[in-house]
């Protein structure tokens, strides 16, 4: 395993990390964590296999064996901090639209989460997301179609309510 491959898998390591915890200091324990137990779990590792999809996989076992642990993580995050955006916001609106989507994602199931992220977010490849999460591929298609429902209803809710819009009434004349 070169360190420089490892390095490349950083930001998506990252991302992923922050959404699953919703706090940058637990996303960035959670990374370290995970590139700990790739230390000490490297020769585990198949040469030639994807290594994206190995990282990914320890992180998510680190993961889930932190919460079975009793480690407590907030699931809130700070409104103020938009260091998870990839890219600086363009207008208040990006901003806040960016906010609603994280409140939103933070309110689906940790397993709903964890699978529409590594398929949209990383765009990994269903096969590759039934390996790291260790579910059958068609687990993830479900849980995939279920994530998408219910972050459209989220979002659908918390936008803001659009006025009705006005009927026009037309008296009747009645004929003369």
């Amino acid at each position: 395993m070169e360190r420089s491959s490892v390095l490349e898998q950083l930001p998506a390591l990252r991302r992923y990390a922050r959404v699953l915890t919703g706090d940058a200091w637990a996303a960035d324990d959670l990374v370290q964590d995970t590139l700990e137990r790739a230390c000490g779990k490297w020769r585990l590792w198949l040469p030639g296999s994807d290594l994206r999809a190995w990282l990914f996989t320890l992180m998510h076992r680190v993961f889930l064996n932190q919460r079975r642990g009793g480690a407590s993580r907030a699931n809130v995050t700070s409104l103020d901090d938009t260091d998870t955006l990839a890219e600086p916001p363009g207008t208040a609106r990006d901003l806040d639209s960016a906010i609603d989507l994280e409140r939103c994602l933070l309110r689906l199931p940790e397993e709903q989460r964890s699978v529409l992220l590594l398929v949209t977010l990383e765009d990994m490849s269903y096969a590759d997301v039934a390996k790291v999460l260790g579910v059958p591929m068609g687990t993830v298609m479900s849980r995939l179609s279920r994530a998408r429902s219910r972050l459209r209803e989220l979002m659908g809710r918390d936008l803001p309510a659009q006025p009705p819009a006005r009927a026009t009434v037309t008296p009747l004349r009645r004929p003369n």
